[in-house]
């Protein structure tokens, strides 16, 4: 009988989870969705039923996402928290969103993103962290994130991005880049040299629009020829550690106070790769000009034999017979004799 009581009593609150919605929020099971837009949220909801396949969120006061922050929901692959107020995000707030495919983050105050964000979301297709602090993003990631196909960082303070980072998304198709303050130095060439790339291979991307230097300022990135940059040179007063690459201590030429401190947003460049576009049309050019070279080469010799034929065949034949040269000899003297 007490088995039976409690059998029941595990069911009755097992059902009263599945149906429970969150006061302020409107559930609608039919499409597995949640909508908690604009209702003054200062966190997020701890009560959310878990068929939540999409969670609204946008229009809040959301300052912070605590770790493990919707591990309630498990199954949730559309998650929308733009226009609030973050500023701070744990490092495991995204952790357990296996199947988390579309994830908002724009119009909040982020600085920075974890590097481990491919791990906790791996099936991640899409991320938008436009009209964010963003200053940096991680220089890597901890594992390739395989799915990721739009990547959006718009509206930030970008000065650099790290070319290891994008080639960290195999995937991507489209790429936001647009109102950063970038810097067109030496740091952004392996960006220049990924966007060719990424566009010759069929990549969208709206463009990076130089700020600094001044002469390049308001150009597109890609108009500027990559000739023009030269490899960060190592600040004087480098002392490399055993162990560490040099490149981790490169400095922006821009700043001349001195070494820095190495840090997760700096930029170090690497060996400058073949441009394949300038390749192919350098073998096109150069056969193009060997092969002129060789049919001017055929030419000449060609003229060359036929010179030397007509002049053998001349030197052995007399210019005057000898019969004319007596007729000449005795008109020559008929004139002679003849009176003045």
């Amino acid at each position: 009988m007490k088995g039976a009581l409690l059998l029941l009593s595990s069911v009755s609150v097992l059902l009263q989870g599945v149906g429970s919605c969150p006061e302020k929020c409107f559930c609608h099971p039919s499409s597995n969705s949640v909508d908690c837009s604009g209702r003054g949220l200062a966190e997020t909801p701890s009560d959310l039923p878990p068929w939540t396949l999409t969670l609204f969120l946008q229009d809040n006061r959301i300052h912070w996402l605590p770790a493990l922050a919707f591990r309630s929901i498990p199954l949730l692959t559309t998650l929308n928290l733009s226009n609030n107020s973050l500023s701070n995000v744990a490092s495991n707030a995204f952790y357990g969103l296996w199947h988390l495919q579309v994830l908002n983050l724009s119009q909040n105050s982020l600085l920075s993103l974890e590097s481990n964000l491919a791990h906790a979301l791996p099936r991640l297709r899409e991320l938008d962290v436009s009209s964010n602090s963003l200053s940096c993003l991680p220089t890597s990631l901890d594992e390739p994130w395989e799915n990721l196909t739009v990547l959006n960082v718009q509206q930030n303070h970008l000065p650099h991005l790290k070319r290891a980072l994008l080639e960290s998304m195999p995937r991507l198709k489209l790429v936001l880049l647009k109102d950063n303050p970038w810097k067109c130095n030496c740091h952004l060439l392996g960006l220049k040299l990924w966007l060719e790339r990424f566009t010759f291979e069929g990549g969208v991307t709206d463009g990076v629009v130089c700020g600094v230097p001044e002469p390049w300022n308001g150009k597109d990135l890609l108009s500027i020829p990559h000739e023009l940059y030269q490899p960060c040179p190592l600040p004087p007063s480098l002392n490399e550690q055993p162990g560490s690459p040099s490149e981790e201590a490169l400095k922006s030429p821009e700043n001349n106070s001195g070494s820095r401190n190495p840090s997760e947003c700096e930029v170090k460049p690497k060996p400058r790769p073949v441009n394949l576009r300038r390749a192919v049309a350098t073998v096109v050019i150069t056969g193009v000009v060997c092969g002129i070279v060789c049919l001017m080469m055929l030419a000449a010799a060609i003229y060359g034999c036929a010179y030397a034929a007509i002049t053998a065949r001349y030197q052995g034949r007399p210019l005057v017979s000898t019969g004319e040269s007596e007729k000449m000899a005795g008109g020559k003297e008929l004139m002679d004799r003849s009176p003045a």
